[in-house]
């Protein structure tokens, strides 16, 4: 089933390149100028997904990121011509999905989309699947399914919707650890060609919001993550 896809960039060449891509792969493909047009055409009919550069003119893509996810958490994916670990570590800690420096390759990039797509249909099956009333806890964490909300004790925890999936997840898993490629499997839907820091860079961001519990993700060195209670 065709998606509505929105996709801002200054660049024209990048624009249609990708939109070609999208649309060949059997997307509706909207592409702006920028992402102050992009708000503009969203707060009038929400999309399916994202795609935002960082340079633009007018509002970058950091600022519209964070005005999207003030309204919505649809999945978002930014490009950058900068190889920086400080704009990957941005965009994913404002609630970005994934990130792509540029060159890339289009293909790879609709490989990414498909991925996003078939992990929203994934969870959307959980959700029927599960009883929404049920919390899950572990330490002095609750997370509550129906609501999607992280408390420790009366004190919410705020995150972003793959911070709250890929926590979700491991306390679903808690009696064992969980490899990095299955947790890019069940979150983000990667198969294990598709190279990405997500998994490694969303865990950093947990560790550092619940950090005044005494929950601790602990690295399993060459494998992936666990549980443990910090009695």
């Amino acid at each position: 089933m065709s998606k509505l896809i929105y996709i801002a960039d200054d660049e024209n060449n990048i624009r249609n390149l990708v939109k070609t891509f999208l649309q060949n792969d059997g997307h509706i493909v909207v592409d702006f100028e920028n992402g102050d047009l992009l708000l503009e055409e969203f707060n009038k009919k929400e999309c399916d997904l994202v795609i935002l550069d960082i340079m633009m003119p007018g509002s970058d893509g950091f600022k519209i990121c964070t005005q999207l996810r003030q309204k919505s958490i649809v999945p978002i994916i930014m490009l950058t011509a900068r190889d920086s670990d400080m704009d990957y570590i941005t965009g994913l800690s404002l609630g970005s999905d994934d990130y792509f420096t540029k060159p890339f390759s289009p293909m790879a990039l609709v490989m990414r989309v498909k991925a996003i797509f078939r992990r929203i249909d994934f969870e959307k099956k959980q959700r029927d699947e599960k009883d929404e009333n049920k919390e899950l806890e572990f330490g002095n964490i609750a997370i509550n399914i129906k609501n999607k909300t992280v408390n420790c004790g009366e004190t919410p925890i705020d995150l972003t919707p793959n911070e709250y999936n890929l926590l979700s997840y491991l306390f679903e898993n808690k009696d064992r650890a969980v490899s990095r490629e299955e947790l890019l499997d069940k979150i983000w839907g990667y198969n294990s060609e598709i190279e990405t820091r997500a998994a490694d860079d969303t865990v950093k961001r947990l560790r550092k919001k619940i950090g005044n519990t005494n929950v601790l993700i602990e690295t399993v060195w060459g494998f992936g993550f666990r549980l443990k209670e910090n009695l």
